[in-house]
């Protein structure tokens, strides 16, 4: 079995801890079922949030998920100018049989515009 990283991020439309917890909560889950993975082949998640977004810290979803053994760390974005506004950005290491190629890399919604040459 490899360690793999998987990306994702998703754009809140608003800055409440509700909406990111369901939203957060989205991408994960869409991370781990497009991978064919469970809460076992985690290994870490880092969480970025870019500076407009203080109403929770997004790693507070994936414990809400049951997420509850794994390592968890939130960062801010840099305050890039003309940067898309309200984004949540993931980086998963797992466990996987998965080659680099066939992970599946998930930005929800609006956020595909971030990477539109691995958004799945």
């Amino acid at each position: 079995m490899a360690v793999r990283a998987v990306r994702g991020a998703v754009q809140l439309e608003r800055d409440e801890a509700g909406h990111m917890d369901e939203q957060v909560g989205a991408l994960l889950t869409a991370i781990l079922e497009r991978n064919d993975l469970t809460a076992d082949d985690l290994i870490s998640i880092w969480f970025t949030a870019t500076p407009d977004l203080h109403s929770d810290f997004p790693a507070a979803a994936a414990r809400k998920l049951g997420i509850v053994d794994v390592p968890l760390i939130c960062a801010q974005e840099l305050d890039i100018e003309g940067a898309m506004p309200r984004v949540v950005r993931v980086l998963a290491h797992i466990e996987s049989d998965r080659s680099r190629a066939d992970i599946a890399h998930v930005y929800l919604g609006t956020a595909a515009a971030l990477r539109k040459d691995i958004a799945q």
